[in-house]
């Protein structure tokens, strides 16, 4: 199954020039979905995680079930105020300015696994800061995982973990 099929292409969407990839329409059909978090769980599998990490908020939609279908738990990675109890928190640089992410002081575990997942790689900025704050927090990130890849804006090569994706744009 090509789940390219599955992804629509919205024209400027959030704003013009950008080309956004909604994944509603592979999430509502099962076949698709499916299909998806079996070769998700097969390319994950493979780093053996304790954890997998949703990063805000399309993430959770792929992290969440994937832990599930691995057995292993599963954390958030979320933005300013959203988490209860004590946080730790990472600032990190954005294209257009700064932003934070977050997650519970006591999420994880000190050397426990933990595979960082969201819907979507680009520039690779949250993904990377994704990564760090969880080294930050004691985790070993064997790799980081998303259902999205936009190659041609090198986000790959901002982080030092291998990276599992499931269909590439190439431009």
């Amino acid at each position: 199954m090509d789940l390219k099929d599955h992804i629509r292409a919205i024209p400027d969407f959030p704003k013009p020039g950008i080309l956004f990839y909604d994944i509603s329409t592979l999430l509502r059909d099962a076949d698709a979905w499916q299909v998806a978090m079996g070769r998700m769980s097969k390319a994950v599998r493979a780093y053996q995680p304790d954890l997998v990490a949703g990063v805000e908020s399309r993430g959770f939609l792929i992290a969440a079930p994937l832990a599930l279908k691995l057995g292993c738990g599963f954390i958030m990675l979320r933005k300013r105020g959203k988490l209860p109890g004590a946080t730790v928190a990472l600032d990190y640089a954005l294209e257009y300015g700064t932003d934070r992410i977050e997650i519970q002081a006591d999420a994880v575990q000190q050397g426990q696994r933990v595979v960082v997942v969201d819907d979507l790689l680009a520039t690779g900025g949250t993904m990377a800061a994704g990564i760090q704050l969880l080294r930050n927090v004691g985790a070993m990130v064997p790799a980081a995982a998303a259902l999205i890849e936009l190659s041609f804006l090198g986000g790959r090569a901002r982080l030092d973990v291998p990276v599992e994706s499931l269909v590439t744009y190439d431009s």
